[in-house]
């Protein structure tokens, strides 16, 4: 599969979780019919030679192209009780990414559980030991409200995760876990774009390769695994099936504030679906 260095058209990805994370000025103007490019973005984490971002990549672009009241995006919702470990490794995905936008509302009683509930749901998923040392950095951390060094502790939460699970040969659960992450961020982009539209909010949308990839790995799930065959694999498998043509736009097309507002529709029923019992 080709390096995803390219894969990003999108000028920022879910909040950057090392040092630009923090960075919440205003970006250049820009012309209205001009990509935003990532090139220069600093990419988060390597799956199977795929770059796949963080959620803390996407929101500071966010914050770059317009205010944002993160409080009404933070979840106190905690989710459902699943013992299968790849709704784990899916729910943790959420959980971190939820982490993200808590630290942008700066709610240090939500940062606060959310560290408790990544180390409980990493335990359960057999790799608790790698995050023990992240989840209590990240709780003292948002005591003193040191919100740039939570970001740099959820950051690394998420690679040690992905580490210590491709050390145990789980890279299937890894990949859950990357996923869970991005769609909860997608679902808060798009709820923000939709509020405010915009054509560069919508070109952080712009993601076709890394969806192939998930769509892949979804594939490649075990077939003879019954956990594996848990219904909200398949509507995800199903709904990224759906997702793709609104987003894999090329030339001077644009994504449009229509498709923007479906993908909001179907990553929101998605999320739903992983954090609660069927």
């Amino acid at each position: 599969m080709r390096s995803f260095i390219n894969f990003c058209r999108l000028g920022v990805c879910i909040s950057v979780g090392l040092t630009t994370a923090a960075r919440a000025a205003q970006a250049p103007a820009r012309h209205v019919d001009e990509r935003i490019d990532v090139k220069n973005l600093k990419l988060s984490t390597t799956v199977q030679d795929v770059v796949v971002p963080l959620p803390g990549e996407i929101f500071t672009a966010l914050n770059k192209l317009g205010s944002v009241n993160w409080g009404e995006h933070v979840r106190t919702d905690k989710g459902g009780n699943f013992m299968e470990r790849p709704r784990v490794a899916l729910l943790l995905g959420t959980v971190i990414a939820d982490g993200f936008i808590a630290v942008q509302a700066q709610n240090a009683p939500a940062v606060k559980d959310i560290g408790q509930r990544v180390l409980k749901l990493s335990q359960q998923i057999g790799v608790g030991n790698s995050i023990t040392p992240h989840a209590k950095a990240i709780i003292e951390a948002a005591d003193k409200a040191r919100w740039e060094n939570v970001r740099l502790e959820l950051d690394r939460t998420q690679k040690s995760v992905q580490d210590a699970m491709n050390e145990l040969h789980d890279e299937k659960l890894s990949q859950l876990v990357s996923l869970g992450g991005w769609l909860r961020g997608t679902e808060v982009l798009t709820a923000v774009v939709t509020k405010r539209f915009s054509p560069e909010g919508a070109e952080l949308l712009h993601q076709p390769d890394l969806l192939v990839h998930f769509q892949t790995q979804l594939q490649q799930m075990p077939a003879d695994k019954a956990e594996f065959k848990a219904p909200i694999i398949h509507e995800i498998s199903e709904a990224l099936g759906q997702v793709r043509p609104m987003i894999e736009v090329s030339g001077p097309a644009k994504i449009t504030q229509e498709s923007v507002k479906k993908i909001n529709d179907i990553t929101t029923r998605l999320d739903f679906g992983i954090v609660t019992r069927e």
